[in-house]
């Protein structure tokens, strides 16, 4: 029976050194293997050029590099990239090149499918198969930074955790890759260049303050009305405003930092003066700014695009109120890349 052979990306720096050391060899040489599994992120020994033939056999023997795999890659005619990532296992995530003038942004995934329910997201309607594990969020970034490089010339500016599933539902793996991602040992990115969204998992919210973490928070609001939201993300009847707001007071006072409110704007739904005045009155208790995004629809006639002019009160009215909004226009719409289309269509 072929024994389970251990994915060496799951142990510490220590212990690849402990392994070195109770197999007769230098402890150094595992301060060599871990700088090429993350910072030069190879996906196997044999490309571990300054380690010996007979160490990387005995590597093999004992470890794999589950690595990913980037099945697909599409390009939108706005320059969006697209990736259908599979994982070890065959299962299939998805992650996202957003381009502009100045910089690229990667939007990776961090849950298979995802726990939660909203009715207007694609990625909702997969079922949760697993957490990613920190190395394959991890690998992702690198994808995306190497993709940037190739088509746009120059190195990833900044990550979102938008992509599939709810981030703060795997909090320890998300964690994890977030320290190896600003690790000089790994690829050395600032935090605050980093943003993770959530839909407003409130004791999460108040875990990550405790935690001291560096990046930016964005919470997927969409309403500030505790009907209207219940209805459009059934999943909130657990976590409502009241606790969403006490959470990021708690998060502003711990780590004063703003808060970004990602919000999309639908006709018959939240595009009345009731909903405008509700979002001003939740933004005026934390510092803030609002990203109104334009819908994408998903095969679905509950949900759809507000017009223009709602979207113009919005702005206005916030903007009256000393409230940064602007209006987000969405990417890569042509190849199922924008905001809630991920659904693993490839």
């Amino acid at each position: 029976m072929e024994i389970q052979k251990k994915d060496i990306r799951s142990l510490t720096k220590e212990q690849i050194r402990d392994f070195f050391v109770a197999n007769g060899e230098k402890a150094f040489r595992g301060n060599q293997v871990y700088e090429w599994l993350w910072s030069k992120a190879v996906h196997s020994f044999d490309d571990m050029t300054n380690v010996s033939k007979e160490t990387r056999t005995m590597l093999e023997e004992n470890f794999v590099i589950n690595h990913i795999k980037v099945d697909t890659m599409q390009r939108s005619e706005d320059g969006t990239v697209k990736n259908a990532v599979r994982l070890h296992d065959d299962l299939i995530v998805e992650s996202v090149l957003i381009p502009t003038e100045t910089r690229t942004t990667a939007c990776v995934s961090s849950q298979v499918g995802c726990s939660l329910d909203c009715n207007f997201c694609a990625t909702a309607q997969l079922k949760r198969m697993r957490n990613l594990n920190p190395d394959e969020i991890y690998d992702q970034v690198v994808a995306i930074d190497r993709e940037s490089r190739l088509y746009y010339n120059r190195p990833l500016s900044n990550i979102v955790f938008m992509g599939m599933g709810e981030p703060l539902m795997n909090y320890p793996n998300v964690m994890k890759a977030i320290d190896k991602i600003t690790s000089e040992e790994g690829l050395g990115m600032s935090p605050k260049r980093i943003t993770v969204s959530t839909s407003g998992i409130s004791k999460m919210i108040k875990k990550m303050a405790d935690d001291e973490v560096k990046f930016k928070l964005a919470v997927s609001l969409h309403s500030a009305i505790e009907e209207i939201r219940n209805q459009i993300m059934p999943f909130t009847k657990n976590f409502p405003l009241t606790e969403l707001k006490e959470a990021l007071e708690y998060w502003y006072k711990k780590t004063k930092s703003k808060i970004t409110y990602e919000y999309v704007v639908w006709k018959g739904i939240n595009d009345d003066q009731k909903s405008i005045d509700a979002l001003v009155k939740f933004c005026k208790y934390v510092p803030c700014k609002v990203n109104l995004i334009e819908y994408n629809p998903i095969d679905d006639g509950m949900f759809q695009q507000a017009s223009n002019e709602a979207l113009e009160k919005y702005i206005s009215t916030l903007e009256k109120n000393n409230i940064v909004a602007k209006v987000r226009r969405s990417r890569g719409k042509d190849i199922d890349a924008a905001c809630g289309q991920l659904a693993n269509k490839s």
